[in-house]
This record gives structure tokens, sequence and C-alpha cells, in this order.
């Protein structure tokens, strides 16, 4: 057996051996049994607060308390905070008077991010999907949360959201703080240095017809998206990486474009040729006060040359030190995903999958306009959990350390999202959604009996990346109910947008374990899961005084993943072991 599946294999019996061990938590459980409170909370119908942030200057930062009805400040006023002081605002309000989310803020977008694309596209082509295809980071990212205005006085604001609910399956209680990250800065405003963009493509023979005419297209179009003083330089890579264009000025666009028709596909695929190449001509052109990345193309793992994954990773890790960003997009069924994920990781950018080639222009055009623009670096979110609850587990980021009582996410740079509102309608077929900014996910598990309704301190500390100088913010979370009390129907919840990270983590959690319990050989039980999630997160959807097309998406690839399961050979029953996470 394969190393890679052998890994797969262990993967899946330790989730059911982690399982077993009866811990409380909020994600999906394996017994389809009938919804209770879980039930309840998917129709919506909760009480909500908004989270109050105070002006305060961007050295110092500014400190939000949140604060639930009932809970240990009552006052309905806000009381404006000395951020020097390190004094905190506060503001209780009963659910009636707060206002919902606003729209049209600005997401941020972490790096190292493997989109949903892959996972799409293994569903799509009737097959089930490994545990490693889904990365919580990137699927999260995909999904665009409105959260409050950015009122914090810097270019970014961390807002703390607290929701209390039973869980969409069986309905055990769940307590999660939602970390949001957003900025008052617009994607169309923003200025930045001038770039030295190094573009490395794959002309393997498996990038001929179709692959490299999207590829040529986009990268025509992406020439309009670009800013006069920036330089396009093009390495092509096959058997040997050869380079096209050498630091073109935009201005002789013609030249360029020239270039790109002259990408023919054919030879075997030389991965680490054509980055190493790229790096080289980046680290040649790049001067102080200019912006330097290498963007990488490729449809394939290596299949000649250095094939050694770690030692693509280490030089690019060393590119990055020296300033030169990289992002990665794979293209078709065969990409390296693995690979290029850890490669945008240590290199500052995004990875991208793209299930279609079509796909290859949008990430060209639109997202050229973000991932070259970093908001914030170096940012760190110290988490201090209230004495009332055990921390379980961290979602939506590679950069988690810590254990029960707390720890630190740390994440290298803060690129803008694309997307504004959640209520966009969705990119077109062929080019799947991307650039939502997505959240952080902390499950707390309570300890009853504990007189103590403060949740989480968070403190956010970042540098800003045109001065360099740090600012901080601090967020207190203050619970409406002791830890372990009885939550109402339709559970508590600051804000509608911690109602949607919910159900995102649901389905995250019921596609992981689907994907677990097929690798095992039991797709019934794999089916299961899924068709004990779907009812829930319909009446969830069907809730909505708007539409959310994120989570209709993500119900479309749950019934295509229980129609790929019910077609697998060696079919089990649709049952599950009984319920190993007692009830609260």
């Amino acid at each position: 057996m394969k190393r890679s599946a052998i890994r797969q294999l262990w993967q899946a019996r330790w989730l059911w051996a982690l399982l077993a061990l009866g811990a409380q938590a909020c994600v999906v459980n394996p017994v389809p049994t009938p919804f209770t409170s879980g039930e309840a909370n998917a129709g919506g119908g909760a009480s909500k607060v908004e989270d109050a942030t105070s002006a305060g200057d961007a050295s110092g930062g500014a400190d939000t308390a949140l604060v639930f009805p009932g809970g240990t400040d009552s006052s309905s006023d806000a009381s404006a905070a000395d951020s020097s002081t390190g004094a905190d605002s506060v503001l209780g309000k009963d659910s009636s008077a707060a206002p919902p989310d606003s729209i049209g803020n600005t997401g941020l977008s972490q790096a190292g991010a493997q989109d949903f694309g892959l996972f799409r596209a293994i569903l799509e082509a009737g097959g089930i999907p490994k545990p490693a295809t889904l990365d919580d980071l990137g699927f999260f990212a995909e999904h665009k949360l409105d959260y409050p205005d950015p009122l914090c006085g810097q270019d970014m604001c961390m807002h703390a959201l607290l929701g209390v609910m039973g869980n969409m399956i069986t309905g055990s209680t769940c307590t999660l703080v939602q970390i949001g990250l957003n900025t008052p800065l617009k994607v169309e405003e923003q200025t930045r240095p001038p770039l030295d963009l190094v573009l490395a493509i794959d002309t393997s023979t498996s990038m001929q017809g179709e692959p490299i005419a999207h590829v040529q297209q986009g990268l025509q179009q992406m020439l309009d998206q670009l800013q006069p003083g920036d330089t396009v330089s093009l390495v092509a890579f096959a058997d040997a990486a050869v380079v096209l264009a050498s630091g073109v000025p935009l201005a002789n666009k013609a030249q360029v474009e020239k270039a790109i028709l002259q990408l023919k596909a054919g030879g075997q695929t030389d991965l680490f040729a054509g980055l190493f190449q790229a790096f080289q001509l980046a680290s040649s052109l790049h001067q102080p006060g200019r912006e330097a990345r290498v963007v990488l193309l490729s449809d394939g793992a290596s299949t000649t040359g250095l094939q050694a994954p770690a030692k693509l990773v280490s030089m690019a890790a060393s590119y990055a030190k020296l300033g030169i960003g990289l992002t990665t997009i794979g293209v078709g069924g065969n990409a390296a995903a693995a690979v290029l994920a850890d490669l945008a990781e240590v290199g500052a950018g995004q990875f991208y999958f793209l299930d279609k080639p079509a796909g290859v222009k949008e990430v060209f055009t639109e997202e050229v306009k973000t991932f070259l623009i970093p908001v914030a670096l170096d940012v760190h979110i110290a988490v201090k959990v209230g004495g009332g609850y055990v921390l379980k587990a961290v979602y939506g980021t590679h950069g988690w350390q810590g254990g029960s009582d707390g720890g630190v996410i740390s994440i290298p740079t803060l690129f803008l999202a694309g997307r504004l509102a959640a209520g966009e309608p969705l990119p077109g077929t062929g080019e799947g959604r991307r650039g939502g900014g997505g959240a952080i996910l902390i499950e707390l598990v309570p300890l009853p009996g504990v007189q103590d309704k403060g949740v989480t301190e968070l403190t956010l500390t970042w540098k800003h990346p045109k001065t360099g100088a740090v600012a901080t913010q601090n967020v207190a979370v203050v619970g409406a109910l002791y830890p372990g009390a009885q939550i109402p129907d339709g559970g508590l919840f600051s804000s509608p947008t911690v109602e949607k990270g919910f159900v995102m983590l649901n389905v995250l959690a019921a596609f992981q374990l689907a994907c677990a319990l097929a690798l095992d050989n039991d797709p019934g039980a794999a089916q299961g899961v899924l068709l004990a999630l779907q009812p829930a997160v319909s009446k969830w959807l069907s809730g909505q005084a708007k539409p959310d097309p994120d989570i209709a998406d993500d119900m479309k690839y749950v019934a295509m993943f229980i129609a790929n399961l019910q077609k697998a050979a060696q079919q089990t029953p649709v049952s599950k072991p009984p319920d190993p996470w007692p009830k609260d």
C-alpha cells in the first residue's frame, strides 16, 4: 500500500478513535437521530446583539467588550474608551435594539488557503474525495461573511461573535466564538508599489488544447489589470524552463502579448526548473520600493527533474524572506494540490485550484487586484479562555498553537478579499467562487457549575505593511448564560453572521467525516452523515430573509456527494454506531 494511502487510512481510523473518546463537540456525529434543539436552531429565531467597537488610535488600538443580554453588564450605553489606558467600552443591549450586520465591508484572506475547487471537481466527475482534499481554511475562505462595520479606527478590525446552539445533527450543545477580520479599505481605491510580476507557466503535454488556450486568454486579460510602472516576465516550463520575456515594462504590452501567444504545450513537467528560473528572474529584477511576486501555474506533479516537494517548499520559503511572494494555481484533476498549497503558504500567497480551465481567466483578472495587496503582516491573535470553558478546537487557520486554556493564532499575511457582500451572486459555472474572506472559529466546551460568564479575551497585534507600525486591538466576549446552562430554543447568537459560521462548520465537518468513512470502506455510513445534515441546513436556508448563495451551493455538493456514495461499490447499510457524544 502506498504511504499516502496508509496515512489517509490512519487519519480515518484516528478520527473514529477520537470520536470514541466521548468528548462533547459542536459538529457532526455519525448517528442520524431525530432533531431536537438542533432542529429548532436550524430555523433561526435566535437572540442577537451587536458587538461594539470604539474608535482608537492606530498605534494603541480599540478595546471592545461584547456582552449578551443578561450578561455581567446590562448598561444600555456605550462609553468611549481611551485606548492608551486599555479601558474597555461596554455595550449591553436587548436583542430587539441590535441592528443587522452591515454589508459591503471588505473581508480579509489568509495566505495559503486551498480553495474548494479540487473537492468540487472530484464530486462533479462522480468521484469520492479523500479527507485531505478539503482544507478548513480554504473552505471558509470561499464563504462571504458580513461582519459589522470596521469602526476601530485602524486599517483592520477584529470582531468576536458568540454563538451557543445545538448542533445540526443531534442537538448537542455547541459554543462557538467566531473571529472575523475586515477593513474599511476598498479594493478599487488601493494603490500599491510598482510590481515586478513573473509568470511561470506549465507547458507540458497535458496542457495541450483547451487548457493552454484559456491560459493565454487569461494572461492577456490580466495585462489590462496591471498598472503603469509594472513589469511582466514570462517563464514557460516543460522538460526545461525557458524565459520568453524578462522584465518587460507594461508600456511594451505588445511584446508580452507576443510572448504569451508563443506558448506551446509539449513534453514532461519539470516543476522545480520552472519555479527556480522564475525566482531567479524575480530576484534579479527586485528593487527597493517595488513589489515582486511569482505566479506559478501547473496542471500536474513533477515528472522529470528534481521531484522532492520539500526542496520546492524550502526554495519558496527562502525567496519569501527576500520579499518575493508566490501565488500558485493548479489546473485539472492531476494537479499536485498539496505541494502547490504548501508553496503558497510559505510564499505568503494563495493557492487556487481551477476545476475547469476557464476559471484561469477569473484568477488572472479578478484576483490580481487583491492577492498583490497585503493589508497586514505578522498578525497574531492571543486567545485566553474563560474559567468556565475548555478550548477544544480552532478551525479556519493553519497558524494555531495552544492548548485547552488558550494560545496564539499566527498569520503571516492578510490580503483583501474580492466579494463585498454575502448576497452577491456567485461567479458563473466553470469559474467557482473565491475571495469571501472566511472566518476563524473557536470551539469551546463549557464546564457546568462555574459562575462566570466570561468566555474569551482576544488580543490582536499586527504590523502595517507600508509604515511598519504595530497596531493592537482587544476584545472581551461575555455570555448571557453561565457555562452549561440550558439554552433557549433556537440558541443565542450575537450576530446573524455567527449563525452562518455555525452552518459552515457543520457542513465542513460532515464533508470531512463522510470522506473519512468512505476511505474506510463504509460508504453507507458516509451517506448517513450527509443525510442527517441535509434537512437541518435546508431548513436554515429556507428561514433566511435573503437567500445565501454560499450555503445553497454547498448543499448542491452535499447532494452530489450522496449520489456518488450511493453508486459506490461494496455498499454498506446507511447506519451508524451509537452516539459517541453525550448530551451536555
